[in-house]
């Protein structure tokens, strides 16, 4: 069946009304749990063939994460559902007022390949849990995984409610043809940015989850090598593959050469002298990105690591002393286990650094300075970060996840992604039983009761 009409078939579906139903929606997100559950040895085996991911990381940064948000999803559905009534005006009296959440429709949702399970589910899921329906293109550079994702949706959903569409390049472009209600991206700033051009194309709302460089700030109050324990674990997560990952790091300059020494003891203290042989380090997820990030590597001071293997997509935990701000490593995201290690004597060298990118999705404040801190969050703009830690501020479900300007548009997780794939909708209902004349002409000796109105609006 071709791409277009898939799309029909869906926009019948959701006139239908059904997927508007909540109890509908209770139980095939129900089936799924309870299917993503039984499966759950089919996830590790698939995400170990396409990254070699360890358990132990594929339960926290997906299995793990994606459960808890559907139980999440399952307890609060119905009241996250309802009308909220609000404060009505004194311009409408009498008059009650409330904010309806409705489903936007069809939604196209284009998954990324760094977490192909949760970042294909988690967004679908709350689309489905506000009444959408959708079309799934997971990556097609996760084989396994992808494969793995399109079973599931086909073994819990009707293809009408949602559907799985695999594929490359092409499959994408056709998609992005279709006119939509709803898009939601993850992915690469230069794809986003083709996203945002083809959503505009019919006014289409947009999340674009992006990414960019997120730097690290590490000043001297700081106990060192619990920070470098801290930064070593957000940065290889994954193999360095994570949107939020500490790109690089700008640390003041009279405890650099110690951090750089707290940072090589805990990479050889996580992954061993020989991280090829490390069950716990992932592998990059294709030769492509392998070639990209070993591209990086020319002509800089490499201080630990290095050594790369193509063929075997591995990469050494790397780390790169002082390089040019022009320098490939830092021309652009690196998204991967290689890491540059700035320094700065005063405030002016870290706005210079920082000021040199776009606004990133994350930024890290390593500091026991409450001032330094605030100054930090205060002057500049990023979609979300944490202080003394990496990577944290995603697992909490109260706290909106997404970028600014380069890094994103939109924001999800918890009730936010609900609210995501939600039109919030405004309703007044307007009593009958007196109607006030003041707003009907003539408007003779109105106005100055009109203005008394206004200053008591609140």
């Amino acid at each position: 069946m071709t791409i277009p009409n898939r799309l029909q078939q869906q926009r019948d579906f959701f006139k239908s009304q059904q997927t508007k139903n909540i109890p509908y929606r209770i139980k095939k997100l129900k089936e799924l749990k309870a299917l993503i559950i039984s499966r759950e040895k089919d996830i590790y085996d698939a995400l170990y063939k396409d990254f070699n991911k360890s358990k132990f990381e594929s339960f926290m940064s997906e299995y793990g994460l994606l459960v808890s948000e559907l139980d999440l999803i399952l307890k609060h559905l119905k009241a996250w559902s309802r009308p909220k009534r609000v404060k009505p005006s004194l311009l409408t009296f009498p008059a009650r007022d409330y904010i309806y959440k409705e489903p936007y429709g069809s939604v196209l949702v284009i998954a990324p390949w760094n977490y192909p399970f949760l970042l294909s589910i988690a967004p679908m899921m709350m689309a489905v849990a506000a009444g959408n329906t959708v079309v799934l293109k997971p990556s097609e550079l996760t084989h396994n995984t992808s494969t793995l994702v399109t079973e599931i949706i086909q073994t819990v959903f009707h293809e009408d409610h949602v559907v799985s569409i695999e594929g490359g390049v092409s499959v994408a472009t056709e998609l992005l043809e279709q006119r939509w209600d709803y898009i939601f991206f993850t992915g690469s700033v230069p794809v986003g940015k083709i996203v945002a051009k083809a959503a505009a194309k019919h006014l289409t709302p947009v999340t674009l989850e992006l990414g960019g460089k997120s730097p690290c700030v590490v000043d001297s109050t700081i106990d060192l090598k619990l920070t470098a324990k801290r930064i070593v674990w957000g940065k290889l997560f994954n193999g360095g593959q994570t949107c939020i990952s500490p790109d690089y790091i700008i640390v003041h300059e009279s405890v650099k050469k110690e951090l750089i020494d707290c940072l090589k003891s805990e990479i050889i203290r996580a992954y061993g002298e020989h991280p090829f042989q490390s069950v716990d380090y992932p592998k990059i997820i294709d030769k492509k990105n392998t070639e990209r990030l070993v591209s990086m590597l020319a002509d800089v001071k490499i201080v630990h690591g290095g050594d790369f293997n193509i063929e075997n997509r591995y990469i050494a935990p790397t780390i790169i002393d002082n390089p040019s701000l022009d320098s490939k490593v830092m021309a652009t995201e690196i998204f991967g286990p290689v890491l540059p290690v700035l320094s700065y004597s005063e405030a002016a060298d870290i706005d210079v650094i920082i000021s040199h990118y776009e606004k990133p999705l994350s930024l890290y404040v390593f500091s026991k300075n409450r001032h330094f801190i605030d100054t930090m969050l205060s002057t500049y703009s990023f979609g979300g970060g944490a202080i003394n830690d990496p990577l944290i501020h995603f697992g909490n479900h109260r706290l909106p996840f997404g970028g600014v300007g380069a890094s994103g548009i939109g924001a999800y997780h918890g009730k936010h992604g609900f609210d995501t794939f939600s039109h919030h909708k405004s309703v007044s209902k307007r009593g009958t039983w007196i109607d006030p004349p003041i707003r009907y002409a003539p408007y003779n000796n109105k106005l100055s009761l009109l203005k008394r109105m206004f200053k008591l609006l609140g």
